[in-house]
């Protein structure tokens, strides 16, 4: 086991331990379970730091793309357009509704959707866009947002690795129809287990996503339209309520952390064009520090065998995966390259200065080895 994790769970638990062993001890005690008052306290507290009307408690951030989707009426014979480098969960969301997912580059600063390449790729059957605000960085959700106004389309935000980053002031989840959030618990806000969230200020969007989470029902045995069982049950809820009132430091602590890393990390000789970039006017949410080296399996190697654990995130575009090989689709250049380079250093808010100047150590003598 690494003895420098890439998040680590269990400091942060330490540090809450009294109040998340009382936050589960009140839902044991009330025997309400599924949909409890923690659940609609949570979606109203998360809806108020996402700037939004309201938020729907789904089972995972999967369930929450694929229920947004759904609630907007995305179907068979759309596409949508969404990155080609990020998480297979984002088209797999596409899939699941029976549309089809049309997949666009990045640019290679911020690994974010390219709003140009977006808008090279609109066509007649064009009915939505999924941008993805990757590793906690904004996309470009002034020229998207315009792009999706004049062409009629929906714009659902997948916020899984952004809660908390924002652009002019706006927190991300709340510029689409749509934003959808991920609890999984290495994010930013974490539970302990699969959760996740839609967030929106369409009234009737957020009432189709409650009927879809429940099996189409809003009373017993009444059943006015096909869906799923994706209920967020009330212990995760508890936990994410105690959670959530941490966010804004943790985040806070994730931004200086990275400083750090940025600051240590140009005296290597790494290119700053290597190391994470803030579009102005942008904040940054780190849910990963993540740089860039033509020598990564040789950082790799070195972080392993230091100790240190790393992650490449991600190790190929989305299209190129087994899956969806037999789709068609063009060259994605900068997500290509992205793919061959990128590798992502250990990012907690509990991390020590002396453990960011240790992983930076190894990072440079990786580098500078012949």
């Amino acid at each position: 086991m690494p003895t420098i994790p890439l998040v680590d769970l269990q400091a942060q638990y330490r540090s809450l331990k009294p109040a998340v062993d009382a936050a589960i001890r009140r839902v044991l005690a009330s025997g309400q379970f599924i949909l409890g008052p923690e659940v609609e306290a949570l979606e109203r507290e998360v809806a108020a730091f996402c700037g939004t009307c309201y938020a729907v408690a789904v089972a995972s951030g999967t369930d929450a793309l694929i229920l947004a989707l759904r609630a907007a009426g995305i179907s068979s014979g759309d596409e949508v357009i969404t990155s080609g480098f990020t998480f297979f969960a984002t088209a797999e969301a596409i899939l699941a509704v029976g549309a089809t997912p049309v997949f666009a580059d990045i640019d290679a600063a911020t690994y974010t959707l390219d709003p140009q390449d977006v808008r090279r790729r609109l066509t007649r059957r064009t009915r939505a866009l999924l941008p993805v605000h990757l590793y906690g960085h904004p996309c470009d959700m002034r020229a998207l947002g315009a792009l999706a106004r004049a062409r009629g389309l929906v714009l659902v935000e997948d916020c899984a690795q952004a809660l908390g980053a924002a652009q002019g002031g706006r927190p991300v989840g709340s510029f689409g129809a749509a934003g959808c959030l991920s609890f999984y618990p290495s994010k930013n806000l974490g539970a302990y287990g699969d959760a996740g969230m839609v967030v929106t200020s369409d009234a009737r969007l957020a009432e189709q996503v409650r009927l879809l989470r429940a099996h189409g029902s809003h009373a017993r045995y009444r059943h006015l339209a096909v869906g799923t069982n994706s209920r967020l049950d009330e212990l995760q809820a508890a936990i994410l309520r105690v959670k959530l009132h941490h966010l804004r430091g943790w985040n806070a602590a994730r931004r200086r952390h990275a400083a750090a890393y940025t600051s240590l990390l140009q005296r290597t000789g790494l290119p700053r064009h290597a190391l994470p970039q803030e579009r102005p006017g942008t904040r940054h949410a780190y849910a990963l520090y993540t740089i860039r080296t033509p020598r990564r399996d040789r950082v790799q190697r070195a972080l392993a065998a230091a100790g240190i654990a790393c992650q490449v995130a991600y190790p190929s575009t989305v299209p190129a995966q087994p899956a969806l090989r037999r789709r068609r689709h063009e060259r994605l250049p900068a997500a290509e390259a992205a793919a061959r380079q990128v590798l992502s250093l250990p990012l907690y808010p509990e991390m020590a200065r002396g453990t960011i100047t240790r992983v930076v150590a190894t990072v440079q003598r990786a580098l500078s080895a012949r």
